[in-house]
């Protein structure tokens, strides 16, 4: 089975929040064919998880909270996003603002 680029990940989630009543953006953009995507959760402003999209042992793409223990703490967010963002210029790093949005893109990754 073909992997789907990553540009048409990021642009099919980005239509899928704001068809659901949120807020979505793209913060960084990253490799079109192969860029890893980082996802910083929120809900009504508020910071939540930071989700990447990983291979798992089988193969197959998981989701996996990454970053700083305390959700709530932006700024450390934004430094974990920054340092990811410099390691790996192919990352996409993509802001959610929805309700319960780890559901949303656990959701979202169970179609691709």
């Amino acid at each position: 089975m073909p992997r789907l680029k990553s540009r048409f990940l990021v642009d099919l989630l980005l239509r899928r929040t704001e068809a659901a009543g949120g807020f979505a953006a793209v913060l960084a953009k990253g490799d079109d064919t192969s860029g890893t995507i980082l996802v910083q959760c929120s809900h009504r402003g508020e910071p939540g998880p930071l989700l990447e999209r990983r291979f798992s042992a089988d193969g197959t793409y998981i989701w996996e909270a990454v970053g700083p223990n305390d959700t709530k703490d932006g700024e450390s967010s934004a430094n974990y996003r920054d340092r990811r963002r410099s390691a790996d210029p192919d990352l996409w790093i993509v802001e959610l603002d929805i309700a319960d949005a780890p559901r949303f893109v656990a959701e979202w990754g169970a179609l691709t």
